[in-house]
């Protein structure tokens, strides 16, 4: 498809394949930017399923500087980490890390979707329930500058849509970019000929289901559960024997969630499909043959929707490209790996915030030359770290005695305080520093990580305010804080992008000024009370980099 495309065929900024968690983030972070996409889902309605059990991770704070904490949890407090959590099925002991990155939040899935939702149509996005894209065609040579609007068309992507409340069953439709946020089955990716190499297992079997265990069974300090003959499995972590893996998730009294795995025998059965739904009493016989002991089992009580699945092995695999051309991917559709510790949406919901400024200024014209490319650039070497640790959680879990050996020799390594804040940091991203492209030799220690969080109090007088409070709309932000305004005075020429805040710090800061990307990541620090014309120079070469030319 050419840019003659007919002027009849209709024309939006951004069309999103999939109304999950990853491209409803895309969609409303896109809408914050100026963007309101359009977003296809093949779904006729959202999901009764929950294919996840919570947040973990660096994406636990962002999500409260966007706003949305409050409306997950009903809490208006800022997130604190936890003090335990497990890596490969080994006790975690957080409270050894001199700085604890690990946040978790235990809202299910279908809930963050349903805020998300409510939160896109807020933001004025159209989510098309039961359209699902079946082919795709993309013109040449994309621009690679800034671009222009869909008015001028030039050039694009034109999807085609099959709909069963449309009156032709379907119609094409027309964009400037393409986003894949439609599952490790991506048909985005598979028609845009990007290769998702990696690895497929097919020795385990993992049974999923809510049940109902006694309640004398369940530890009511811990919700740890008690099995005789075994002994306890704890409450919301994974736990290893040398026949396979189990799970005791006690979210509501009345229906746990139960996961059990186990490894298939070389030249044993094959496994059943995934495609085919255990009963209980599969779920049962997996469990004694785990634990080496029995657990009654009964069906959940209390309002559904209940889980009962099965999944027959596993992938790790990783997109060779994050785009090509005017298409690009986020999320499962970008990469998909082990559930092991929980870093799927850490990882996914994190990928839409990094993209979301970068293309609704590409679409706004406003970008700078290659920023779309940063997008790659930033975000792949996340997923291969996260690949890497959750194959690494894996790899722990196997059965055998030298799994448990190794397992040994890692229990004494995660007593070790230093070897804690590593795999803390990993496991939250919280090890994550972009190249920001300085030309410093050397950039002030914040360049390129997270912001941290801090309180500010007003020069000019008014409400104390923590950095959560000037996150939420996505913008730009310029801090100064000084006390003289000479850095966000350098901020006028963008005043139409960023904001520019001079406050003092209510305690210690670790900078004098810093500019954050609306994804919360430092791109330029300064420790200067009083800049030289070096330090001005330096931010203004930062604020034209990532938001583009001054006005």
């Amino acid at each position: 498809m050419s840019a003659s495309t007919p002027a009849t065929t209709p024309t939006t900024h951004v069309v999103i394949a999939g109304a999950g968690p990853n491209g409803l983030m895309l969609a409303c972070e896109l809408a914050l930017a100026g963007v309101r996409p359009v977003v296809l889902e093949k779904r006729t309605g959202p999901t009764a399923d929950n294919r996840a059990n919570g947040l973990v991770g660096r994406v636990v704070p962002l999500m409260h500087r966007r706003g949305l904490g409050r409306r997950l949890t009903g809490d208006t407090e800022p997130p604190l980490p936890t003090d335990r959590y497990v890596f490969g099925a080994l006790p975690l002991d957080l409270r050894l890390a001199a700085d604890n990155p690990l946040h978790l939040l235990p809202v299910p899935q279908r809930r963050v979707e349903a805020v998300l939702a409510e939160r896109a149509a807020e933001l004025g996005v159209e989510i098309r329930w039961g359209h699902a894209l079946t082919a795709l065609s993309q013109d040449a040579d994309p621009a690679t500058g800034p671009g222009s609007g869909p008015a001028t068309d030039p050039g694009g992507v034109t999807v085609t849509v099959e709909a069963a409340d449309h009156p032709r069953g379907g119609y094409e439709l027309r964009a400037r970019y393409l986003v894949g946020a439609d599952g490790g089955r991506s048909a985005v990716r598979k028609l845009s000929g990007i290769g998702f190499p990696g690895v497929t297992r097919d020795n385990t079997v993992t049974l999923t289901a809510h049940v109902s265990v006694p309640a004398a069974l369940v530890d009511p300090a811990t919700g740890g559960l008690g099995v005789p003959g075994h002994g306890t499995v704890p409450a919301f972590a994974h736990h290893r024997t040398d026949h396979g893996l189990i799970a005791f998730a006690p979210f509501t009294p009345e229906a746990p969630l139960l996961s059990v795995t186990e490894w298939i025998e070389p030249g044993g059965a094959p496994a059943p499909s995934t495609d085919e739904v255990p009963t209980l009493a599969e779920v049962r016989d997996s469990v004694r043959r785990v634990l080496g002991a029995d657990v009654p089992l009964a069906p959940p009580a209390g309002p559904g929707p209940h889980v009962l699945r099965r999944i027959a092995g596993g992938n790790t695999r990783l997109a060779d490209r994050f785009r090509a051309g005017r298409v690009l991917l986020v999320g499962d559709a970008a990469h998909v790996h082990s559930a092991m510790g929980g870093p799927g949406l850490n990882l996914g919901l994190q990928d839409a915030v990094n993209l979301g400024w970068k293309l609704a200024a590409q679409v706004r014209g406003r970008a700078a030359p290659g920023l779309l490319d940063t997008y790659e650039a930033e975000r792949r070497p996340v997923a291969e770290r996260v690949t890497m640790q959750t194959q690494a959680q894996s790899a722990l879990t196997a059965p055998g005695p030298d799994t448990t050996a190794l397992r040994r020799l890692f229990a004494e390594l995660l007593r070790l305080p230093a070897v804690v804040q590593h795999v803390a940091d990993t496991m939250a991203g919280a090890d994550v520093r972009y190249d920001m492209g300085t030309d410093s030799p050397d950039p002030h220690p914040l360049v390129g990580r997270w912001a941290p969080d801090l309180v500010l109090e007003p020069v000019d007088g008014g409400p104390t305010r923590a950095l959560d409070n000037l996150t939420p709309d996505a913008r730009p932000l310029l801090l100064d804080l000084t006390g003289t305004g000479a850095f966000a005075a350098q901020a006028g020429d963008w005043a139409d992008r960023v904001h520019a805040v001079s406050a003092r710090p209510v305690g210690e800061a670790p900078a004098r000024a810093l500019l954050l990307r609306p994804d919360c990541y430092t791109a330029w620090a300064s420790s200067a009370e009083r800049p030289a014309e070096r330090d001005l120079g330096e931010l203004r070469a930062a604020l034209a980099r990532w938001f583009g030319p001054a006005a």
